[in-house]
């Protein structure tokens, strides 16, 4: 399958692209890079909700400099993976037991047979969330694991667009789960605007991001639907309670925008500290897409990295 690529974001060289199938019948569109020569380890790179793999290609560039291979993949319902919907700009899936299925398939089908080990993996919000889920329920595919803006909870101010749980439950019942959530105007692919978006204070990499997706319309994706709410409602639930996260293994280091207005930092905060091989880091003045931040935060978050997967050559 395709990458798209535009002057401001040119595909990064070496790439091997394809489509692989899930056991439930799904194509998932993914991207792997070797390691550049005489390197050995892979970070899987797993993208927020409404992102795709060109959102990436810097992120790839900085990863292979490190000396690591990278592979990533588009979750289904998104970038250009099958979509459940005929209405492709709906943010849709049934549960998130679906997106542990396209993990998988992407570990068994991609990964472990066509990338070097060791395995680590970085995740964005949604990404981050799929992956704490894997590891808590005894996925063993990760040395160690470095989460970005991890969708643990919301913000206080924020009840995901005013919809308590139970009105998701209620609609759900009735079956209006392919229904955009009422007044859905957050977690989208990118605001129209960069003055007051919640994503990036980076207007070159808004801007960058924007012109990708005028390239490329159909890797676009709208608010999320009420199936998908009450699905993200019911994890961040699990992830509330303190002996969750005492029951996972990896090493993991949660790194945390002090600005974020997407995902709530004090959730992300407890949720680090009950982890028993887990650290947490706040990062003050960055908004929600730590990766699409100014270099500031993104020499931060790399400096972290740095620190905790082994491997990375010193600069």
């Amino acid at each position: 399958m395709k990458l798209i690529s535009i002057p401001a974001n040119p595909v990064p060289d070496n790439v091997v692209t394809g489509a692989i199938k899930t056991r439930d019948g799904v194509s998932l569109r993914f991207a792997r890079w070797a390691p550049p020569p005489g390197r050995k380890g892979t970070v899987v790179l797993l993208q927020g909700r409404a992102e795709f793999i060109e959102k990436y290609y810097e992120t790839v560039r900085d990863l292979r400099a490190r000396g690591f291979a990278v592979a990533t993949f588009d979750w289904r319902g998104q970038g250009l993976s099958d979509r459940a919907l005929s209405d492709r700009r709906k943010g849709y899936v049934r549960n998130f037991a679906q997106y542990a299925i396209d993990l998988e398939t992407f570990m068994e089908q991609v990964a472990l047979p066509d990338c070097p080990p060791p395995f680590f993996c970085i995740g964005h919000s949604m990404g981050a969330a799929i992956a704490i889920r894997a590891c808590h329920d005894g996925s063993r595919w990760f040395e160690r694991m470095v989460m970005s803006a991890p969708m643990i909870g919301l913000p206080a101010h924020q009840h995901l667009l005013g919809m308590a749980a139970p009105f998701a439950r209620f609609m759900r019942l009735i079956g209006r789960g392919g229904a955009i959530v009422p007044n859905g105007n957050a977690m989208v692919a990118i605001n129209e605007r960069f003055l007051g978006n919640q994503l990036t204070s980076d207007p070159v990499r808004f801007a960058r991001n924007a012109a990708v997706l005028e390239a490329s319309p159909d890797l676009g994706l709208g608010p999320p639907t009420i199936a998908w709410a009450d699905s993200a409602l019911r994890l961040m639930k699990e992830f509330a309670v303190p002996a969750y996260a005492g029951r996972i293994r990896q090493p993991i280091l949660l790194i945390a925008a002090g600005r974020d207005e997407v995902i709530s930092t004090p959730a992300i905060e407890t949720f680090g500290s009950n982890l028993l091989a887990g650290r947490h880091l706040i990062l003050p003045g960055a908004k929600h897409e730590i990766l699409q931040e100014q270099d500031l935060y993104r020499g931060q978050f790399w400096a972290a990295f740095d620190a905790f997967v082994p491997g990375t050559p010193l600069y």
